[in-house]
């Protein structure tokens, strides 16, 4: 018996060890888990290009739709880390409400957009143009809706995170939502002002990691303590060099410069429009003491140079604290990244933060100083329909049919639809 025991004994660490050894698996090493984060990265940032390629080229409400896309996932992503402890309180109705927030902001400001941008549709449809006339206060209802159901849904002991949820939503709605319909009004306005922009966050964002691991010394913000001033002066640098270069490629586009006129209109489509004026050559008075080292007194190229410089120092400059304001708001919520939405970069805020922000001062900078206002025909229409009774309306065709006719442009027989 002692024997066997003594067997027992000896063979038991054996097996323990053999077990041990089996059950041992080889951990990746700190230089694998960068290799392979690496190449997901890689893979994913082909996939994103080769994706916003595909966009650009299948026209602007395919553009429109990636816009939406990202402000309703990058809302999701926030809210979902906001409300986490929604669960844990027992508050079934926190994300209802957030959602429904959302519903009636994307409702205004798109159907703000539609009535704008597609009035000749709008304003001649029974059906569509009582929604067109009320808009604003059907949105105003809707979200009143929402908001007394808020208040009611308020428990004991709640309040103080209830509140909470509640500024956290208007915030996100405001920075993301509300910001991002202004980027669906630039690609309206023309596909350059949508894909420059974006190009120039981009483009920034890459140069001032390569300009920072090669000369980076000096710290630039606490918040990101990796950033640093030589690489946000020479990201600067470099991305208004880029903005002059993407200017030249796509100047010379139709379908990038022209307004949207068709919702059918793609990269093949036969595009043609006249320019805005920053788009033609101008001739520009070389400043004196530039004179001697250039050799002329007088430089042709179009204005589009100047404004596109502007937005490349907004977009180096000003925009990347969109990127530090997202920062503060995961150390905030005590995380790495927003999501997983795209593997190896994080969530859809992690990528987009800076161009939100881009995108708001781009349509502003648009529509302040490149843009021609003038009274279009969606104007003057939307105004005689929406004004005028129909006795005047008819009066109104019938003094245009009039002229039309005096002018030669249409046949006299017109007139007799009003005899």
């Amino acid at each position: 018996m002692a024997t066997a025991d003594l067997k027992k004994e000896s063979v038991s660490p054996k097996a323990t060890e053999s077990t041990k050894t089996v059950d041992a698996t080889p951990q990746p090493t700190e230089r694998e888990k960068k290799k392979q984060t690496f190449i997901v990265r890689t893979i994913w940032t082909l996939i994103m290009i080769a994706g916003m390629v595909l966009v650009l080229t299948a026209g602007h409400i395919w553009m429109v739709a990636l816009v939406g896309l990202i402000q309703v996932l990058a809302f999701r992503e926030v809210i979902m880390l906001a409300t986490e402890p929604a669960r844990e309180m027992k508050l079934p109705w926190v994300r209802s409400l957030n959602w429904y927030f959302l519903a009636t902001t994307i409702y205004y400001l798109e159907g703000e957009s539609v009535i704008y941008y597609f009035k000749h549709h709008v304003v001649v449809g029974n059906l569509l143009l009582p929604l067109a006339v009320h808009h604003r206060f059907l949105s105003y209802c809707l979200y009143i809706i929402g908001f007394i159901f808020f208040v009611y849904s308020l428990e004991k002991n709640h309040y103080r995170f209830q509140f909470a949820q509640f500024c956290i939503t208007h915030m996100t709605l405001l920075l993301a939502v509300v910001q991002g319909n202004f980027i669906v009004n630039n690609i309206f306005s023309g596909i350059f002002w949508f894909f420059v922009p974006a190009a120039l966050v981009i483009t920034n964002d890459i140069f001032a990691y390569l300009c920072g691991i090669t000369l980076g010394r000096t710290p630039l913000i606490k918040i990101s303590p990796k950033k640093t001033l030589e690489g946000f002066v020479g990201a600067w640098i470099c991305t208004v060099i880029s903005g002059i270069i993407f200017c030249k490629l796509s100047r010379h586009f139709y379908y990038f410069i022209c307004p949207m006129s068709d919702i059918g209109i793609h990269a093949w489509s036969d595009v043609t429009c006249t320019p805005n004026p920053v788009f033609l050559v101008t001739d520009h008075r070389v400043p004196t003491f530039l004179q001697g080292m250039l050799g002329t007194d007088i430089v042709s190229f179009p204005d589009i140079y100047f404004h596109v410089t502007a937005l490349s120092t907004f977009a180096s400059l000003i925009a990347p604290f969109g990127g530090f304001f997202a920062s503060g708001l995961k150390r905030a919520f005590k995380v790495k990244d927003f999501g997983d939405t795209i593997p190896g970069h994080g969530g859809i805020v992690d990528r987009f933060d800076c161009q939100f922000l881009m995108g708001f001062f781009s349509y502003l900078y648009y529509d302040t100083f490149v843009a021609t206002h003038g009274i279009a025909f969606d104007i003057v229409l939307q105004s005689a329909l929406m004004n005028l009774d129909p006795k005047d309306q008819v009066m109104l065709a019938e003094s245009l049919s009039k002229y039309l006719v005096n002018n030669g442009l249409v046949h006299e027989k017109i007139l007799e639809c009003f005899a």
